[in-house]
């Protein structure tokens, strides 16, 4: 008995050493997409420090993985085997205005990559989050893309 106890906890280690050889984390906020190349389409933004599961390690560019139920492609160079601390960009919280329709919005803010919501990419780096075209990037060096 005492013996196949042994055996058994020996099995669930070395299945759990290679889980964890599946697992990454991002060093940054990251693209998944529907394919292995920049060209693709955008499926989600994985946040930076966060863990996905790889199918096996490769030397390669891409490689796809699994997020929240999700496939797609990732670049390999924005994976790390080692957890990583985030760094906020900037210490300031995110601001929020009220537009002229009286709702809350998110005020231009700087990201690694794509956020989920937003509408356009200003001169200055940031992305905007406005609901209208008007005044849209107008403190922060005008609309440099409409997303």
């Amino acid at each position: 008995m005492r013996k196949a106890l042994f055996l058994l906890f020996q099995l669930v280690f070395v299945l759990s050493l290679n889980a964890q050889d599946n697992i990454r984390y991002t060093t940054c906020n990251l693209n998944m997409r529907s394919q292995a190349n920049t060209a693709s389409e955008v499926i989600l933004v994985i946040p930076q420090g966060t863990s996905v599961t790889i199918d096996e390690d490769c030397d390669c560019k891409w490689i796809p993985v699994t997020y929240n139920g999700q496939i797609g492609y990732v670049s390999t160079k924005y994976l790390s085997k080692e957890k990583t601390s985030i760094k906020v960009p900037y210490s300031s919280p995110i601001k929020y205005y009220t537009n002229s329709s009286g709702e809350k919005v998110q005020s231009p803010t700087h990201y690694n990559s794509l956020p989920a919501g937003a509408t356009a990419l200003c001169r200055d780096g940031t992305y905007s989050f406005s609901r209208s075209r008007r005044g849209t990037c107008s403190h922060h060096g005008g609309v440099s893309r409409w997303l």
